[in-house]
């Protein structure tokens, strides 16, 4: 906030079922929460199963099952917790052996229930998508909230009059609290995404 930012983004499902109440509560700037898409994929899947990787944290949250309950009527919900998962990827080991055997593993019972979509329920896991489309079969979609984060981002920023209207394109400033080089690993990565413009914002 002292930097002059006029919206945060708790882009962690954990930090916002445990955060989010508080932050709007003793804030002024707009917080934005995230939560598994389970919406989106219950109205999508036609097996009427679907199968959600996520924290421990998050699965056994109040925010987590309200959203299975409004959004899920009819649905079956496998969950798995992601145990392992994040410290692979933060360890920048996300194509290692270590990581296709936990998420075999993770993956096989929601396979065997039959689910046909795939919610990601941890804002780290999207880094895992490239090796679980290699491990999935073809037919199953895997869902994130990313663009939903992204177009209520916009919903809130033109609601509150803050949209930027400059053609300039913007910047980034990325800061960490772990090793430089684990960050500047996954930015080379997405210089693709990098690169796409919310001159909007």
């Amino acid at each position: 906030m002292e930097k002059g930012c006029k919206l945060v983004v708790v882009a962690c499902n954990t930090a916002t079922t445990n955060a989010i109440s508080h932050l709007r509560k003793n804030y002024r700037i707009p917080f934005i929460g995230i939560e598994p898409a389970i919406k989106p994929a219950a109205l999508q899947s036609q097996s009427k199963t679907v199968g959600v990787l996520a924290t421990k944290g998050t699965l056994s949250s109040g925010l987590f099952h309200s959203t299975s309950e409004n959004h899920a009527n009819g649905i079956k919900i496998v969950e798995q917790v992601g145990t392992g998962l994040v410290p692979l990827i933060e360890g920048a080991k996300v194509n290692s052996s270590e990581t296709k055997v936990l998420l075999e593993k993770y993956l096989k019972p929601m396979l065997d229930a039959g689910m046909d979509h795939l919610v990601l329920g941890c804002t780290h896991y999207p880094y895992l998508i490239p090796v679980l489309k290699e491990l999935l079969p073809e037919h199953i979609k895997i869902i994130d909230s990313g663009e939903a984060v992204a177009r209520q981002t916009k919903v809130i920023l033109n609601q509150n009059g803050l949209l930027n209207n400059s053609k300039t394109k913007g910047g980034h400033t990325f800061f960490t609290n772990t090793e430089v080089a684990i960050l500047e690993s996954f930015l080379n990565d997405c210089d693709t995404l990098l690169d796409i413009s919310y001159m909007d914002f």
